[in-house]
């Protein structure tokens, strides 16, 4: 009663949780502790091997690193506030920091729809123009795709983010939710908002356009140029090259799909909650293994650098032998 008194006299926000009241909150805090830690560490490893190994110095692989800064920065505006309230009684999110979390949420899902879509257009010109590569993929267009992922994503973030916190928000500050998600931070609102939620539905849906078009073109160029070549090794070099993308885009667009697509009838609180759970915890840990389990590039960089550890501690103990 304390805690309600105080929030309807300020503007502070409490997030429920992914489970409303976990009978097991040490053990949820285990298992997203543990998916947390291997998908940080994953996509920092992902990262480093990318810059110090020349082999992966390539457009792929550069795009590749920002898809994995966009998921090391992407699961940390959610998930320690997330762990802390699981150890928390008081599972307060004060407006800024709501405010924070929303902006930062929409860029960067925003700015990872944009950079999926110009990796399939990548994965078109490596596969359809391999002779025009290194002209249609160059370092300059490269820093412009990356550069135009980052502005398209915040650009969501700009228009949609003071709007959603401009409504008037009265009575219960409970977010049914484990982090700030718009819609369920709507449902807080003293005033009717089912226009700017429509509003909102046809920005989403248009914003998804754009990046579902270059991946379909793209994706259609590749098959039909796959299914000219004669040799069943050179087809399957050509699609190898392409499964690792395929299986992010199909995990992160078919969670999209569901928030931004479907109607409202569709949805739940429990559904959202398990949806936005599987592509804010989940996804950031797949993405690289996808792609270091796949790919033999990477698997290779990870022996080599792994390899050099031992070898150097061996170096040094025979150096400091000779010296005694």
């Amino acid at each position: 009663m304390i805690m309600e008194a105080i929030l309807q006299n300020s503007t502070d926000f409490i997030l429920l949780g992914l489970i409303t009241h976990p009978e097991f909150p040490g053990l949820i805090f285990a298992v997203v502790f543990s998916i947390f830690l291997v998908s940080v560490t994953a996509n920092v490893v992902m990262i480093l091997l990318i810059h110090v190994d020349s082999r992966l110095n390539t457009p792929m692989y550069f795009l590749l690193s920002q898809l994995s800064i966009m998921d090391t920065v992407y699961i940390c505006i959610t998930v320690p506030k997330m762990l802390q309230d699981l150890l928390s009684k008081e599972k307060i999110i004060s407006f800024f920091g709501c405010t924070l979390q929303i902006f930062l949420y929409l860029t960067l899902v925003g700015g990872e729809f944009f950079l999926l879509g110009l990796m399939a257009y990548d994965r078109y010109v490596a596969v359809c123009k391999p002779l025009r590569y290194p002209l249609f993929m160059n370092r300059r267009i490269c820093l412009f795709m990356v550069v135009g992922s980052w502005v398209g994503g915040s650009l969501d973030g700009f228009m949609l983010t003071p709007f959603t916190m401009s409504f008037l928000y009265c009575g219960s500050r409970e977010i049914n939710h484990f982090f700030c998600e718009i819609p369920a931070v709507l449902k807080l609102s003293c005033v009717d908002t089912s226009l700017y939620e429509t509003l909102m539905y046809t920005c989403c849906v248009l914003m998804l356009l754009i990046p579902i078009s270059v991946i379909s073109v793209s994706y259609t160029r590749i098959l039909l140029t796959v299914h000219h070549i004669n040799s069943a090794e050179g087809r399957r070099k050509a699609l190898a090259t392409c499964s690792s993308h395929i299986m992010v885009v199909s995990i992160f667009y078919g969670a999209a799909f569901y928030t931004n697509v479907l109607p409202h009838s569709y949805h739940t609180p429990e559904k959202d909650k398990i949806v936005s759970a599987f592509y804010t915890i989940l996804t950031p840990m797949l993405n690289p293994l996808i792609y270091s389990l796949r790919n033999k590039d990477v698997a290779t960089a990870l022996r080599k650098v792994l390899s050099r550890c031992p070898s150097s501690q061996k170096t040094r103990v025979v150096d400091l032998s000779r010296k005694h």
